[in-house]
């Protein structure tokens, strides 16, 4: 066989990461950006993708370069939808190919580790196959360094004279390996006619015949060759012990390893030098592969319900922008057969830290998550659900939501949440963001109001961006108070939100003004029959 001269370099090749170094520091947590699984269940994360090989935060990162190579790659898939197809196919070869090793690795040097390793190759060409008969007809429309890449590299192993030999190789070697049916058997004798010596003297393509005459009456074939048994070995007999039949048996495993080894060991060194190189970058692939067929189906789902989506521009993180225009809550939008009310939302000077108030079922939790969930699609590479969008990516997003599983049994619903806030300003840095949803509503009005106020003025010493989202009014109605108390230290901005009533209904537009706590109370009282015009309306029905 040719000198292998085409393992290639292939650390570079990635769905999601632009070379080998920002895949080195993602794998080896260099990477400052973190997404925990608690905070991808709490913006119900799980309920856009389902994931099974991955989590989000394998592939949440902060990385400006990773996000715009990202964007390209996504582009690729929506642009060309038998892109998903293609690399779902890849999936099953892959999983055998790794189940195939593992058998191997088990099996050592047995017959069945040898017959691996030509399936092995086997799995190998047919994947490339695969590719190179569907990936490569679409390379000329691909605009991502991604899928360039990925399709110049199976252009190169499956046009090298390496790669040809190779097949050949395996073509013939399958066709003596597979086609054994039988073997042949020698056996010497002493003076005594007792066996001397015994070995296999060749493997044959067909199964040896019975000499039997039932069986030649069966066949109509009285001839006699040298496929046709005179007389079966007597281990093999019915009622003979087993041990009798393992020792023959194993006789026979032994023989026929020594001819494998001495035939394939050869073919082994191929495995090890070249097979074994090009196919673990498709197996690294795998994750990515799922990760990006299964974003691509949401945002495809997404795209049909009539949902806006964007490719947000990245700006320093630095800076902590972000706007965005029209922006949507995917899963809202996923469970509605209706349109969502777009919002317009920003973080700036004017406000990085936000009190969010408002009616019941009016959209402060949807807006609250909906900012949530744009910065991990953004971060992940995804579009974002937006007309328009800036965004600064941030390093962590830690979520404070009502949980229905608190540690109440010692703390107590009202310590618990304030053990989960402690343990938020253990690790949140100025780049972080921090949603927060009905925190301290497990206390009175006036003691989570209070408590909710010294929280908010730590996060505005800390610097980060933030909603805080509440039933708390008297905690908006100390916004000011607030700002005065921490812009002079350097805290940043506070400013509130708005869940609007719009004559005598809920808008689910959010606004930037001071809350009117009265109109919520009103809008309480309306919704459960309890204003004063209902109450004398029932008491004179009597």
């Amino acid at each position: 066989m040719a000198e292998n001269k085409e393992i290639l370099d292939t650390s570079d090749i990635s769905l999601l990461y632009p070379d080998a170094d920002s895949l080195r520091r993602h794998a080896s947590g260099e990477d400052i950006a973190a997404l925990s699984p608690a905070t991808a269940e709490q913006l119900e994360l799980y309920y856009l993708m389902d994931l099974k090989s991955c989590d989000f935060g394998s592939f949440y990162t902060a990385d400006p370069e990773v996000i715009l190579y990202r964007q390209d790659t996504f582009g690729d898939m929506i642009a060309n939808p038998e892109l998903s197809h293609i690399l779902l196919k890849m999936i099953p070869l892959l999983n055998d190919i790794t189940e195939l090793r593992r058998m191997g690795a088990e099996s050592a040097a047995s017959t069945e580790a040898y017959l691996y390793s030509i399936t092995e190759v086997e799995l190998y060409t047919s994947l490339l196959d695969l590719l190179k008969n569907n990936l490569l007809p679409l390379a000329p429309k691909f605009k991502s360094s991604a899928f360039r890449r990925f399709a110049e590299r199976i252009n190169t192993l499956t046009a090298s004279e390496y790669y040809k030999d190779l097949n050949e190789r395996l073509t013939e070697l399958t066709s003596r390996v597979r086609e054994i049916r039988s073997i042949t058997i020698g056996v010497n004798l002493d003076a005594q006619l007792r066996a001397d010596k015994a070995g296999v003297l060749s493997m044959n393509n067909e199964p040896f015949k019975s000499g039997d005459l039932l069986d030649k009456m069966l066949r109509l074939d009285f001839r006699s060759d040298d496929m046709t048994c005179i007389a079966p070995l007597v281990p093999f007999k019915k009622g003979q012990p087993d041990n009798q039949q393992m020792a023959l048996s194993n006789a026979f495993t032994q023989a026929i390893n020594e001819v494998f080894r001495s035939s394939i060991r050869s073919w082994k060194k191929v495995i090890q030098m070249y097979v074994l190189e090009n196919t673990d970058f498709l197996i690294r692939l795998m994750p990515e592969i799922e990760f990006v067929t299964k974003a691509t189906e949401l945002l495809l789902r997404l795209k049909e319900k009539g949902c806006p989506l964007c490719s947000p521009v990245i700006v320093p993180m630095a800076e902590k922008t972000f706007t965005a225009k029209g922006l949507c809550n995917p899963i809202v939008a996923s469970k509605l057969d209706t349109a969502v009310v777009p919002n317009d939302f920003s973080f700036d000077e004017e406000g990085m830290i936000y009190v969010l108030t408002g009616p019941n079922r009016g959209g402060k939790s949807v807006i609250t998550c909906a900012v949530g969930i744009a910065f991990v699609m953004a971060q992940l590479g995804l579009p974002v659900c937006a007309d328009e969008c800036v965004l600064s990516p941030c390093d962590t997003i830690y979520t404070h939501f009502p949980t229905g599983s608190e540690d109440t049994i010692d703390k107590g619903r009202l310590g618990e949440e304030c053990s989960r806030l402690g343990m938020i300003f253990e690790s949140i840095t100025e780049d972080s963001l921090v949603l927060l949803d009905e925190s301290l509503s497990s206390t009175g009005s006036y003691e989570g109001a209070y408590i909710a106020s010294e929280v908010l003025q730590g996060f505005s010493m800390v610097g980060c961006r933030g909603i805080f989202c509440t039933h708390l009014h008297d905690l908006a109605a100390s916004v000011d108070r607030i700002n005065e108390a921490c812009l002079p230290k350097g805290g940043v901005k506070i400013d509130n939100l708005v869940a609007a009533i719009e004559q005598g209904s809920r808008s689910f537009r959010i606004m930037r003004t001071k809350p009117d706590g009265k109109s919520y109370a009103r809008d309480i009282a309306e919704k459960y029959g309890l204003s004063l015009d209902h109450i004398m309306t029932k008491v004179r029905s009597k």
